[in-house]
């Protein structure tokens, strides 16, 4: 039973950690950040199962893990006013061209790498963008004005 409380716990703490570390940063992860991400996962596994190396305790971590995640998953179906909470939600980059300051700088976002996205679109121009919405996988969804 300790092996499951404390993978609650250290779930939780992920969970809050991918939330405050931004949509943009995980959606474009590194090298480096990747294998910090790989190490962080042994890190977890050393302080959740506590030098216990069985397959019984392999299966309750895992266990704990994955119904977290289908819990929270069923929470965001079940009550959609939670899902903000749980996922996030979309945040409007630019409107009609212009970018929001405040928004950017809120999502840590430099005006480079939004051009750099764009032109990933295949947009040259910002002043072609009516709107550009930055989603919750981290991904840039840019809307151009209608010619």
């Amino acid at each position: 039973m300790e092996i499951v409380l404390r993978a609650v716990v250290m779930f939780g703490f992920l969970w809050l950690v991918t939330r405050a570390v931004g949509k943009r940063e995980l959606g474009q992860l590194s090298a480096f950040e990747l294998v910090l991400l790989v190490s962080m996962g042994d890190l977890v596994q050393q302080s959740v199962t506590q030098e216990d190396y069985s397959v019984t305790g392999g299966v309750l971590t895992v266990g704990t893990f994955a119904l977290l995640s289908v819990g929270l998953s069923y929470l965001s179906w079940r009550f959609p006013r939670s899902r903000k909470v749980l996922e996030g939600r979309p945040a409007v980059l630019m409107r009609d061209g212009e970018p929001a300051e405040d928004v950017l700088a809120h999502e840590r976002l430099t005006m480079t790498e939004l051009q750099e996205a764009a032109r990933k679109n295949g947009i040259r121009d910002l002043g072609e963008v009516e709107l550009a919405v930055l989603e919750n996988d981290g991904s840039i969804s840019f809307f151009k004005a209608a010619s």
